[in-house]
């Protein structure tokens, strides 16, 4: 958990679905990472590209999806092309958020990206060129000293997440998974091009929710320290040894963390109902 900003899609596991969905948010103290990515490092002023991967792997036989969608394909005819989909994203997603709440998502590539932030919820920490998000405003609030008692997440930290946790929970799940059943052929092609040629998504994005429901629920205030590059980590080493999504719930207080993982619940329960 460094002390920089980290973003948190809660909301894509809600649309992309998750799109969250979680896209959000909280780059609270996410380093970026060097890596494989599916983003060029930089693209020229003016101009948003995506590189494809370098060499596409060998073609594997077909995977049955664990988790297959029941979703009406006559409906596909009405999709743009993968690179062209950024404004029906953004008006899926206008549909089901706040102006507010929107205006964080980094607005190209967005399926692409809000795919490549969710996948990367179970790392150890998460690619910069895989966020789909801008940093959510303001920082980590602390309180104590390490003099007396040490130092601990403040109770009013949770006022800083509070309205992108309300948004994400407030959403009606059915919707919130309707929109991603819409979307997605486009979510499918660009997971497939960000190197899974024989996956599904779905698949993926219930494995993701089933890792971050399995995020420890400690007593708060959880305790941190600074490390030798001045960023907050947490002091007990289960939890700082945890994963990007599930450090970002041990954030949250706990009432924000079990409204977050029974919105993750009836997501989960959408996305699964065709098998």
């Amino acid at each position: 958990m460094k002390d920089r900003k980290a973003v948190w899609p809660w909301v894509v596991v809600g649309v992309a679905v998750v799109g969250g969905a979680g896209w959000w948010l909280f780059r609270d103290n996410l380093p970026p990472a060097p890596g494989a990515s599916p983003f060029a490092a930089q693209a020229p002023a003016g101009e948003s590209r995506i590189e494809p991967p370098a060499a596409a792997p060998e073609a594997q036989p077909a995977q049955t999806p664990q988790h297959p969608l029941e979703r009406d394909d006559s409906a596909d005819a009405g999709l743009p092309a993968l690179g062209d989909s950024d404004a029906t994203a953004q008006q899926a997603l206008a549909s089901l958020f706040a102006s507010d709440v929107l205006a964080l998502l980094r607005q190209d590539h967005l399926v692409q990206r809000l795919v490549m932030h969710i996948d990367n919820l179970t790392q150890p920490v998460m690619p910069s060129n895989a966020l789909a998000a801008r940093p959510l405003p303001g920082s980590l609030k602390v309180e104590g000293d390490a003099a007396s008692g040490g130092v601990r997440i403040a109770a009013a930290n949770a006022a800083r997440y509070a309205p992108w946790v309300k948004a994400f929970t407030a959403v009606d799940a059915d919707a919130l998974v309707a929109a991603y059943l819409r979307l997605y052929p486009l979510v499918q092609e660009a997971w497939r091009e960000a190197g899974h040629p024989d996956g599904h998504f779905n698949d993926r994005l219930v494995a993701v929710i089933d890792h971050l429901l399995q995020a420890p629920e400690p007593a708060r205030p959880l305790e941190v320290e600074l490390d030798e590059r001045g960023r907050y980590r947490f002091v007990d080493p289960g939890l700082q040894s945890r994963s990007v999504g599930q450090k970002l719930l041990l954030r949250l207080d706990a009432e924000q963390s079990r409204a977050v993982r029974q919105q993750l619940r009836a997501i989960r329960a959408a996305v699964t109902r065709g098998g």
